[in-house]
């Protein structure tokens, strides 16, 4: 794999987070993520335990969701799941603020739920995603707040979407943007220098993936892992 393939997989969360997603899809998918050795795997908390036997002879992290994925946990129970998380394995945690409270501006309440999240995957050794859910959130003042309590907070990341926020469109049908290149702009101009930046949702091309890293974005989530990386194999070839 040329070099420049290999630190494009190194920017992929490959995520395994549907609902009804087997065990059977769970083996699968940590199969592929090892062989084209992405950043991490991303998964349910149930799924931790195996998903660290499946990648424990590998380089690929396991990442679990928190809260995941309305965000609507108790703080308590948000800092909980990440204890147990930790325990099982996981190395990275992606959690979803609540949304309600971004929106009605209860700064103080996101601000410590962050805050607990953070400090409890820290102690674990563990980096913390902070997922803002961008098709919800979507005034840009409660963006750059919100990248300004991770900053303070000492989030690692701050994240757009979980790939689940279903906004009801004009013909009836529920659908999500996911990352947009306005919004990731954004949120890297807001956060400090030690925060970093994912794009999650809707990233399925090449083409889409070298546009968040060119913004800056150090991780994109991805279900279109191998589509992705089979064009950049082909593209890159030539630097072979």
């Amino acid at each position: 794999m040329h070099s420049k393939v290999k630190e494009l997989a190194k920017m992929i969360d490959h995520s395994i987070l549907h609902p009804t997603l087997t065990d059977a899809d769970l083996k699968r998918e940590c199969e592929l993520a090892v062989e084209y050795q992405v950043a991490s795997v991303c998964v349910k908390p149930y799924a931790v335990p195996l998903t660290a036997s499946l990648l424990k002879n590998s380089d690929v992290l396991v990442g679990c969701v928190i809260g995941f994925p309305s965000g609507n946990s108790a703080i308590e129970v948000k800092v909980f799941e990440t204890e147990i998380a930790c325990r099982d394995g996981a190395v990275e945690v992606d959690m979803v603020i609540n949304i309600g409270k971004a929106l009605q501006g209860d700064w103080d309440y996101v601000y410590k739920e962050i805050k607990d999240v953070t400090d409890c995957a820290h102690k674990h050794g563990a980096i913390i995603k902070v997922i803002f859910e961008s098709d919800f959130v979507t005034r840009d003042s409660d963006i750059i707040r919100l990248c300004e309590i991770c900053t303070e907070a000492r989030a690692d990341y701050v994240k757009t979407s979980s790939g689940f926020g279903f906004v009801k469109k004009a013909n009836g049908d529920y659908n999500y943007q996911g990352a947009t290149l306005p919004v990731l702009k954004l949120m890297k101009k807001s956060i400090g220098p030690d925060v970093k930046l994912k794009a999650a949702g809707g990233i399925r091309t090449l083409d889409q993936l070298l546009a968040v890293k060119e913004i800056g974005c150090h991780r994109s989530g991805a279900t279109a892992t191998q589509t992705i990386l089979k064009e950049a194999m082909v593209r890159f070839a030539h630097l072979d």
